[in-house]
């Protein structure tokens, strides 16, 4: 059975706008809330003897110390992550010993809570990173751009190869604009910070998306060299059929994967985790919906723009 999937290509294409628009207004309105990989900081990581504390009892001991805004992430069994602002070291110094003192031990000789891990992460590494991470996105794209254009070169009838592309691109971005939408999102809800694992899980997201639309024009390039009788709409909505079983079932086998890790991970990878989640799934929606339906109407708009 072959699904008509190239000729409702404007439905596929509002839904794709409005969502893009919507995650364009957020990251206008609220932005990504930086983490201290970006702006700079100081990350503690504590442990404690027995059961650990909530997060909101923790906080509250810290709130004398009037260290700004303070992230607190649970780490393992026992230990927590404290963010902030770089400390001082009297600063730091007083973070121990208030946590010691709301939560002492049996023992005075060996105290319930004890800091594994203090970090500083200055802004010069901050601005660094969000430099590297702008250029590691940039080349990337190109390298893309680059490399479809030379594996197409063969079939740049009716659509030229350098095409594939950029349709590729603007399914990436599309696939980009819209997790970083909702992570912009869950910032301004529930306090979401945007650190190296968000470049990490982009860059994922980037790689999984080309390589299913690749899957996809790969197929239809064989159809084009096979069946040259046959329009280019009709060679390309046979291919998306061809390969449309063989995406799903990848990728929702990666996604059950990743939604069993989000319920049942540790809290430091959650925000990872969901970012992948998102992408993943509109990663697989724009190879199938969104890169070929526009090779088509690119090369029907061409064609009435010639006549």
């Amino acid at each position: 059975m072959t699904f008509p999937i190239i000729s409702h290509r404007k439905i596929y294409f509002m839904i794709s706008g409005a969502l893009v628009v919507a995650s364009i207004i957020a990251l206008l309105l609220w932005g990504l809330k930086p983490g201290i990989d970006f702006t700079g900081g100081t990350a503690i990581e504590v442990s404690f003897v027995g059961e650990r504390p909530n997060v909101q009892a923790t906080h509250d001991a810290l709130g004398g110390l009037n260290l700004d805004t303070i992230s607190i992430s649970p780490v393992g069994d026992n230990s927590f992550t404290l963010r902030t602002r770089p400390l001082t070291s009297t600063e730091h110094d007083q973070v121990l010993p208030a946590l010691q003192k709301t939560f002492p031990g049996q023992d005075p000789k060996n105290p319930r809570v004890t800091e594994d891990q203090f970090e500083t992460v200055g802004p010069i590494i901050g601005s660094e990173l969000r430099r590297k991470t702008i250029w590691a996105i940039i080349f990337a794209i190109i390298g893309i751009v680059l490399l479809i254009t030379w594996s197409f070169r063969k079939v740049s009838y009716p659509v030229k190869s350098w095409k594939y592309g950029v349709a590729t691109i603007v399914a990436l971005l599309h696939d980009v604009i819209i997790p970083t939408g909702a992570f912009a999102l869950m910032g301004r809800l529930y306090g979401y910070e945007a650190n190296a694992l968000l470049v990490v899980a982009l860059l994922t997201i980037l790689g999984f998306s080309v390589h299913d639309t690749i899957v996809v024009f790969d197929r239809t390039r064989e159809n084009l060299l096979k069946h040259r009788n046959l329009a280019f709409a009709e060679v390309v909505n046979r291919s998306v059929n061809e390969t449309f079983i063989r995406s799903i079932n990848t990728s929702v086998t990666l996604l059950i994967i990743l939604a069993t890790t989000l319920f049942f991970g540790g809290e430091t990878i959650r925000d990872f985790i969901l970012t992948l989640l998102i992408g993943v799934f509109f990663g697989t929606y724009s190879s199938i919906f969104i890169a070929s339906p526009l090779l088509v109407a690119w090369q029907e708009w061409e064609q009435r723009r010639k006549m």
